[in-house]
């Protein structure tokens, strides 16, 4: 049989042949094929499992550091809880030239202590002149010298404290500003303290006067809480102590903090405002003993003089005074309410 002039035998050979170099080659080369396609598949293994191994180390990276944050703030707070708690110990009971410093005054300690015995013999001379017996004068000299000055260092510091934490939230709006401007934290400090309204002026001046004595700003704000004994002044030291050592938007916290700062004055207004009705009513209680005294006065004097005239009479008063003032400190704790 002939195909195409060439017998079939010689084509069927051929065909033979090339089937066993082909099987020849295959059974020779059969291991290396078997070892590439081993070493692609272990290849695309090694890239797959490279790849999911770095995005797994960039998951575990985030988390470390976002772990490292939390950690860090949270060292902050307890460190910032543990020196508060020191220093609350001395704000709460602030000694008396801490108190003149916190009203505003600029005297010393002595001039304090001779101003004050110079008003007790005031008082006596004046209340001897009105004939009060020579046994209640030391009462009125202990109380004009002792409680008279101190009641009115109290009265000039909570007006400064009322006075500071009304100009507060607007120098913060001011820092604010001055940040978002580019400007550095200390010269937004310097700002208010050249152009802010007393007292907040004078507040941030001892900031300024302490940072150029080396004193770092974080240490410097939480100086202003002992000489401004308020909430705000101390969340104020706060944000800026956990942004110096934790980071983050400095303009951001300090614009949170305002708003926190005037929705507390808003609600401190709202509850003065609901508690005006009580305080009315305990003014009137307070006011009716000394308003009953004139009217009984101006009908019958000879009556009510002899309160003011005889040994029993100043006792008597002596005793309503002291039953009048526990109840006026009552009502006072009863209508006070904290925000």
């Amino acid at each position: 049989m002939v195909i195409f002039g060439i017998p079939a035998a010689v084509l069927a050979l051929v065909g033979l042949a090339a089937l066993g170099v082909g099987g020849l080659l295959y059974a020779v080369f059969f291991n290396t094929i078997a070892q590439e396609n081993q070493t692609s598949r272990r290849l695309a293994t090694v890239k797959a499992q490279k790849t999911d191994s770095a995005s797994k180390k960039a998951a575990a990276d985030r988390l470390t550091e976002s772990q490292r944050r939390r950690r860090q703030v949270a060292e902050s707070l307890s460190d910032l809880e543990e020196r508060n708690k020191a220093r609350e110990k001395r704000i709460t009971k602030p000694s008396l030239k801490m108190q003149i410093q916190q009203a505003g005054l600029s005297i010393e300690l002595r001039t304090f202590y001779l101003l004050s015995i110079v008003a007790g013999l005031v008082i006596t001379l004046i209340a001897f002149i009105f004939g009060m017996p020579m046994l209640y004068l030391a009462g009125v000299f202990f109380a004009a010298a002792f409680g008279l000055p101190r009641w009115v260092v109290s009265f000039l510091r909570k007006r400064r404290m009322k006075q500071f934490l009304d100009e507060f939230p607007n120098a913060i709006d001011v820092i604010v500003r001055a940040i978002k401007s580019g400007l550095p934290l200390n010269d937004g400090i310097r700002l208010i303290a050249n152009e802010a309204r007393e007292p907040v002026r004078s507040e941030f001046r001892r900031i300024v006067e302490a940072q150029q004595l080396g004193v770092s700003t974080p240490d410097a704000c939480l100086r202003m809480y002992e000489h401004m004994p308020v909430a705000e002044a101390n969340f104020f030291a706060i944000v800026i102590q956990i942004q110096q050592q934790a980071g983050g938007n400095l303009s951001e916290a300090l614009g949170n903090l305002s708003k926190v700062l005037r929705a507390r004055k808003q609600m401190k207004a709202k509850v003065a405002a609901m508690s005006m009705e009580a305080k009315a009513s305990a003014a009137i209680i307070g006011a009716l003993p000394p308003i009953v005294t004139v009217l009984v006065y101006l009908t019958s004097p000879e009556y009510i003089m002899l309160l003011f005239t005889t040994d029993t009479g100043f006792l008597i008063l002596g005793v309503s005074a002291i039953w009048m003032s526990i109840g006026i400190f009552v009502m006072r704790q009863m209508i006070n309410f904290e925000v």
